[in-house]
């Protein structure tokens, strides 16, 4: 049987940067590996940015919805595309979701016929930004809790960033223990809670990753308005230079007519080479890439005015 790994963590947390390392490792050790982007978008900009990891020993794949916020249909097309990659050989998957995904919905495919007799499940894998905004929603906050209590890791992001360390890591445990008790999950974090730089991870460290496993804590499930009040916007061929195109992110962020944008990540073309924008409020990281791209540009966030967001986007076109 295939294993599979699921890697959460809410938006902006760190998903893709730790599949890339996690990856990296998996082949060195001999695996064969698929990882699955599964998303809601017609086109998912995490594989984009993800591309440079193809070879021999590994690929990527991608749950493409064309029927927009169709959640059946979606959910055919992700269980279609687990079958295919059953079929090809891996001996292991890693599926990487979006960031206000509800992981009952990872355990309940596997579950089914005929997935139950292709896969078994590994581990699941949470990643938590350590410098975690205090200001969550209480949605927010639910989808945290709720992916945090799936895990066999948490693993914290960014502690390299962190002005005092000890006091940076204690707040955000702190916060993520406030968010398992306000959903009522009695799971002890302390006991899953990695807070290393990943710089630094040893391969002592990443086996333990890779033989995490996971936890179906108890937890009160709780209507999560997503349909309403998170959204993601679509821009495509986008013409901007690198520079006009970081003020825009700059700008997005700091109007408060747009709404609570939580991150904006996608790529443009600018002359021969890709500029590749990866932003929360927290972080702007901007890379220029030769490889081939597509202009795409996708901005997720909380209670967003459709209208403002457009106007950033002139001569685009947009879903």
């Amino acid at each position: 049987m295939v294993k599979i790994d699921l890697i959460t963590g809410f938006l902006g947390s760190g998903k893709t940067t730790f599949i890339r390392k996690y990856v990296k490792y998996l082949e060195s050790q001999g695996e064969r590996i698929c990882i699955i982007e599964n998303d809601h978008g017609s086109i998912n900009v995490d594989l984009l940015l993800l591309n440079d990891l193809k070879s021999p020993k590994v690929d990527i794949e991608m749950v493409a919805c064309a029927c927009g916020r169709d959640k059946t249909s979606h959910l055919r097309r992700y269980r279609s595309k687990l079958i295919t990659v059953a079929m090809l050989g891996y001996n292991r998957v890693i599926v990487e979701p979006s960031g206000i995904y509800d992981v009952d919905e990872f355990f309940d495919s596997l579950y089914e016929a005929p997935l139950d007799s292709f896969y078994t499940i590994g581990n699941v894998i949470t990643i938590v930004d350590s410098t975690l905004d205090d200001n969550l929603s209480k949605d927010s906050n639910y989808i945290l809790g709720s992916q945090i209590s799936f895990a066999g890791a948490v693993l914290l992001s960014r502690v390299q960033e962190l002005e005092n360390k000890e006091e940076g890591i204690k707040k955000v445990t702190e916060h993520v223990k406030k968010a398992l008790t306000d959903i009522q999950c009695p799971k002890n974090i302390d006991n899953y809670i990695i807070s290393k730089n990943w710089d630094e991870f040893t391969n002592e460290d990443m086996e333990k990753l890779r033989n995490c496993g996971y936890e179906r804590s108890s937890f009160v499930k709780m209507p999560v308005a997503r349909e309403n009040e998170y959204k993601s916007y679509f821009f495509y061929r986008f013409k901007s230079t690198k520079d006009d195109f970081i003020n825009i992110v700059k700008k997005m962020f700091a109007d408060e007519s747009a709404g609570n944008i939580i991150r904006i990540k996608g790529l443009i073309q600018a002359g021969d080479k890709w500029v590749e924008v990866n932003a929360t409020r927290k972080e702007l990281k901007v890379n220029e890439l030769v490889t081939d791209g597509q202009e795409v540009i996708i901005v997720i966030g909380e209670k967003m005015n459709k209208d403002v967001i457009v106007s950033y986007f002139p001569g685009s076109t947009h879903v």
